[in-house]
């Protein structure tokens, strides 16, 4: 059993701690709070730590980063340095320099470095890739992702930092080609030096457009993604009703008069799992193998399009 340690006891580190404790894999905690980790190390009898260090001269078979995004850069070199496999948390650095500093030092240390971009991992997303790739809907022509609710309000990076991720990190991997431009409008709603909304236009080769739209100060939940393609259209609402939707409409020009073909909708079916529990089991198994999926070089992608 591949021995996994946390770092960070917060937020979304806790969710990793249940997760690898659950599968049987969580060995450490690195909490630097000492009132925090006690709680931790209460329910989950595993080594903790106050001190990353400590825990590097323990010996894992690798860590989990689920720190504020700020530490990163700092604790993933560390890591890497100490040529452990490690998973670090979406964004993986605020800084595109510091994300390309990390992938070729996990290049040149020959370890694995893993960025936690969930939605990779989540069955729909792939569901959707999957029927993309057997030419379901034609070729894609746009597609807009949308993530908005009312919190959590962050204070270390903007809405743009810390919920685009996975909107990038999705439609660059159902795309398969890299952005070629990005453009931005964001506001400050709060008044607190940090935007609050954000509404981004990608381009992609091709003429592949895009939109997202984030924003932590918005009166409902919603998190859509819809992907229009020449043949027909994909929609998936993971806070509705959480299913597929597939479209087979589309428009022709004949006499260069549009023409509409209307369809209703079709559910496509697929196999509910944890995306967290996906990525930490492909994570694990992939500890000294290639990893595919969401690698250095597609987390520094990610941070590219941010950084822009």
């Amino acid at each position: 059993m591949k021995k996994i340690c946390v770092v960070g006891g917060g937020r979304f580190g806790i969710n990793h701690i249940k997760t690898l404790y659950e599968m049987g894999n969580l060995a450490g905690i690195v909490e630097i709070n000492s009132e925090r980790l006690n709680e931790l190390l209460s329910e989950y009898p595993v080594k903790g730590y106050s001190d990353l260090q400590f825990a590097l001269d323990d010996g894992f078979d690798g860590f989990v980063v689920a720190t504020p995004a700020p530490t990163h850069y700092a604790l993933g070199k560390q890591i890497i340095e100490a040529d452990y496999p490690v998973l670090i948390e979406k964004p993986m650095t605020l800084k595109a320099s510091e994300s390309l500093e990390l992938v070729e030092l996990a290049k040149e240390k020959k370890v694995n470095l893993m960025v936690g971009h969930l939605l990779l991992f989540h069955p729909a997303i792939r569901k959707i890739k999957e029927e993309i790739d057997e030419d379901l809907i034609g070729d894609i022509r746009y597609i807009y992702s949308t993530r908005i609710k009312f919190g959590v309000v962050r204070t270390e990076e903007n809405v743009w930092w810390s919920f685009a991720p996975h909107d990038i990190s999705v439609i660059e991997y159902l795309v398969g080609k890299t952005c070629i431009g990005v453009k931005l409008v964001g506001a400050d709603i709060l008044g607190h030096n940090l935007e609050d909304s954000v509404i981004a236009h990608l381009e992609y080769p091709d003429g592949i457009k895009a939109h997202i739209f984030v924003s932590w100060m918005h009166p409902f939940r919603e998190t859509r993604l819809v992907v229009i393609g020449s043949k027909g259209m994909i929609s998936f609402d993971d806070s509705g009703d959480k299913k597929i939707h597939y479209y087979n409409q589309y428009v022709e020009f004949e006499g260069g008069i549009p023409k509409m073909n209307y369809s209703e909708d079709e559910v496509l079916e697929y196999e509910m799992s944890s995306p967290l529990e996906n990525e930490l089991k492909y994570f694990i198994e992939h500890l000294n193998k290639i990893i595919e999926i969401n690698d250095g070089t597609h987390g520094l992608g990610v941070v590219k399009i941010l950084d822009a």
